[in-house]
């Protein structure tokens, strides 16, 4: 895993998950959408593509998934940078919109509202209102509107959620509640022309819970193996399968973990934390952001590149970012790159300290992801 620590940044507008749905979408004619990553040229004649995102595959879980699952390995592949922070709601986002966060606003695992407390966004229902939260118009609603379909299979417990309606708007729903039923939903849908979205979070769960590489997460990729050969042997002619990821996933030791809710120094001057354990927002006293940035920086040393709010802006970790999302980002902001996390005990469910792996930051094995493709040509 040679480099698997180094800085990755995101690649928006040459090769990052927020150029993918604008290049499937111009490769199935949506007009004014742009193939930036040149999927005309690989998929050729396809008039129906099924976009599939396994949570947690990166690039660095790849080879260990491909001696589970040999079709990963059989794919084409290439390769394609997360947005920042490598996190499930931001890159879902990234994805369904076709922008980075800077435009679509989400911004983080949670973020602190306008009006004070924290948006987690995996767990969002109707406030703020998902339209005006993230405001730009999902892929899914163009291709509709162009009259290109648009499906998504994912599980039904996510029907209507606030980051449903975010970041796949537009797309009629199905609800799948296991692999077998993904695979159907998908290759369902596949059975007309237009695009077809399936997520599939197994990988990034037993991750999270038990670490890249344990037996449960083995078995997980044992079931995309199984679940890849189905859809690749199930879809129609002038068919195409793209699959991709979010982030990748980090194991991270007992002695790489740090609270800074057990620590004065790190506490003093903050009026608000979010964010998650890879990459910390911490809002701030008025007035303290200097002293912030020092203590940290002087804590963490080179295990974190600690930033301001307008630093981070201006070296493009967000793409451009609308004035209005700007006080979603922390005053400070704590990208870890080491095997290092900065938990928050006193902000946040005890669960979140009790991970093995984590993402988020602007690591290698976190930042990169693979785009693997599979094409059924017409006869």
């Amino acid at each position: 895993m040679s480099g698997y620590l180094d800085i990755v940044r995101p690649a928006y507008g040459e090769n990052s998950l927020a150029d993918l749905m604008p290049s499937v979408s111009a490769v199935l004619g949506v007009p004014g959408a742009e193939d930036v990553l040149a999927l005309g040229a690989t998929l050729g004649d396809v008039d129906r593509v099924a976009v599939l995102l396994i949570d947690g595959l990166g690039v660095y879980q790849k080879e260990a998934v491909a001696r589970l699952a040999p079709i990963v390995a059989e794919l084409d592949a290439r390769t394609l940078t997360s947005g920042f922070p490598s996190t499930t709601p931001v890159s879902l986002a990234t994805l369904g919109t076709g922008r980075p966060p800077g435009q679509h606003g989400i911004l983080g695992f949670t973020v602190r509202k306008p009006g004070g407390g924290v948006l987690n966004h995996i767990h969002w229902g109707k406030d703020p209102d998902p339209a005006l939260w993230q405001p730009m118009p999902t892929r899914f609603e163009t291709a509709v509107a162009a009259g290109v379909p648009a499906t998504q299979v994912t599980q039904p417990s996510f029907q209507g959620s606030g980051l449903t309606v975010a970041c796949y708007r537009g797309a009629s729903f199905v609800g799948a509640a296991d692999p077998g039923a993904l695979a159907e939903g998908m290759l369902t849908a596949l059975k007309g022309p237009g695009i077809v979205y399936g997520y599939f979070a197994d990988l990034d769960h037993h991750g999270h819970g038990t670490g890249v590489g344990s037996p449960d997460w083995e078995a997980a990729a044992t079931t995309v193996g199984t679940l890849l050969d189905r859809l690749v042997n199930g879809l129609p002619p002038r068919a195409a399968l793209l699959v991709t990821a979010d982030h990748g996933q980090l194991n991270i030791p007992a002695e790489g973990r740090l609270d800074l809710s057990l620590d004065a120094e790190l506490s003093a001057g903050l009026i608000g934390v979010a964010g998650e354990p890879r990459v910390r927002y911490l809002y701030t006293e008025a007035g303290a952001v200097d002293d912030v940035l020092s203590t940290y920086r002087e804590k963490l040393g080179s295990s974190a590149l600690v930033l301001g709010r307008d630093q981070a802006i201006e070296e493009g970790l967000y793409g451009q970012v609308a004035d209005a999302h700007r006080s979603r980002i922390g005053d400070v902001v704590v990208a870890c790159l080491d095997h290092t996390v900065v938990l928050a005990s006193a902000c946040e469910p005890a669960s979140a300290g009790r991970l093995v792996a984590y993402h988020g930051s602007l690591t290698a094995v976190e930042m990169t992801v693979p785009l693997l493709s599979f094409v059924r040509p017409s006869n």
